[in-house]
């Protein structure tokens, strides 16, 4: 079917639910991630299809918060790598919740690793950092204080340069 035709059908160009952007992980342990997706972030189950071998998920949805969240198992064959074939992954998720400290301690009572822990950031944000057991980064923050960009400039150069002073120290 050509996209002419798929067009004329009045098929929308982004399914409902779904926003402009939307993140894709690529896992080893599908299963146990959503588990996992489900206690730290009380993440919701949309369905999953099983790979070929009945043992792998080949896709999957899950909902966190308002936001879909698409994986499945790594799949180097087709070009699909986690986190732990790279040692680490260079992309991050940030989640906006309600209440950061709770959302942490969450995330970190169902497997996470602490990479950095919550603190007020210069910003305007109160935000703590944690890697999943699949190698993914979690950025849980809370905003906490409305701050214009020139305040943040200040405050930035005000940071870094006793974070300078201590170097030297």
């Amino acid at each position: 079917m050509s996209a002419t035709n798929i067009m004329s059908n009045k098929v929308k160009p982004i399914p409902d639910e779904f926003h402009t952007l939307t993140p894709y992980l690529y896992v080893r342990g599908g299963a146990e991630a959503i588990d996992f997706y489900k206690r730290a972030f009380g993440a919701v189950e949309r369905f999953r299809l099983p790979g070929p071998d009945g043992k792998t998920i080949a896709h999957a949805e899950i909902v966190i918060g308002d936001s879909i969240v698409m994986l499945g198992d790594e799949s180097p064959q087709m070009g699909n790598l986690s986190p732990q074939a790279f040692k680490g992954s260079p992309v991050g998720m940030l989640m906006y919740v309600e209440d950061v400290d709770a959302a942490f301690k969450r995330a970190v009572a169902a497997g996470a690793t602490v990479k950095f822990p919550v603190e007020n950031k210069f910003y305007g944000e109160r935000s703590g950092c944690v890697v999943d057991p699949f190698g993914h980064l979690w950025t849980l923050m809370t905003h906490i204080e409305d701050v214009t960009t020139e305040e943040v400039q200040k405050r930035m150069v005000e940071l870094f340069g006793k974070m300078g002073q201590k170097k030297g120290a």
